[in-house]
């Protein structure tokens, strides 16, 4: 019975891309306000995410950014259903993108496309697919007709190398030294192993120091690609690779991602993923914010 009702969801998403990019805001619009309504744990989680990286906002500034962010959200989870069955030429359109020449490496190295976790992460992956075959990190779900749909939309313009975040860094490495750019998804809390705590928003945070350590074993330029959503579509920003990387110390580096992720997020702050627990982990001793 499971299997059947994902069949009829997958159904209707499949529906939905059809409708004009307009229309499907609408409806992003208001199932993102009913989230907001509804969704009282992530609502909670969200608005501590804010208070901790926003303390100067008053409380009604927090709840309407939040508000906010539950429609971005809202919009690109149904956007997505374009990434996944809308034809190439429609999502030229909708998805246009700047920099390309920075998504390879005029002197042959390996390249890491840095890419916090901001709403459009999935339209943006989707289009640089269009020019890049890369390699990521993807998560196996439970239910196998979602695995799939999301696995071939990954797949779907070219065969990129999925791995699992089981396979370590080995694998990774080895794909980029094939010629893959890694798209890196650097800013969650996955506990205590392996991360170091960094600031995040003046925020002791759990952060994976994976992007250091990667550029040292394999002399990848740092490449940051940032997805803007926008009224008509998305925008992606493929910038030019990062100088003088890595620096003094992995731990210094680690830093430095997190203030480069902090001025993005101060572009575009409701774009941001604040429903994720950010900083679940606390260094010992420290009082935990998500009860």
């Amino acid at each position: 019975m499971k299997i059947f009702l994902t069949y009829l969801l997958v159904g209707f998403l499949w529906l939905l891309h059809w409708l004009p990019l307009p229309v499907l805001r609408d409806l992003g619009w208001g199932l993102g306000r009913l989230l907001y309504a509804l969704g009282r744990e992530r609502r909670r989680v969200a608005l501590t995410n804010l208070r901790l990286c926003f303390p100067e906002k008053s409380e009604v500034e927090r709840e309407e950014l939040a508000r906010r962010h539950f429609v971005s959200f809202a919009r690109a989870v149904l956007d997505r259903t374009l990434g996944w069955w809308a034809s190439k030429e429609r999502l030229e359109r909708i998805i246009r993108i700047h920099g390309v020449e920075h998504l390879t490496d005029p002197e042959g190295r390996p390249v890491i496309l840095l890419s916090p976790h901001f709403v459009g992460l999935d339209a943006g992956a989707t289009r640089i697919s269009m020019y890049v075959v890369g390699c990521s990190v993807f998560s196996n779900q439970k239910n196998p007709v979602l695995n799939k749909l999301l696995y071939d939309g990954r797949m779907r313009f070219n065969e990129a190398v999925l791995l699992s975040r089981q396979d370590g860094m080995r694998k990774i490495v080895k794909a980029m030294k094939d010629g893959h750019q890694f798209y890196y998804l650097p800013d969650m809390d996955f506990g205590p192993k392996e991360s170091i705590f960094v600031p995040f928003f003046g925020v002791q945070a759990a952060t994976i120091p994976a992007l250091s350590r990667l550029v040292r074993l394999t002399g990848a330029r740092v490449v940051a690609c940032i997805t803007r959503q926008v009224p008509d579509g998305y925008e992606v920003e493929v910038m030019p690779a990062w100088e003088n990387f890595p620096g003094e110390s992995v731990e210094a580096d680690t830093e430095f991602m997190n203030k480069f992720i902090e001025s993005q997020v101060l572009r575009m702050p409701e774009q941001y993923f604040w429903l994720h627990k950010r900083f679940k982990t606390r260094p010992p001793g420290e009082q935990r914010f998500y009860k």
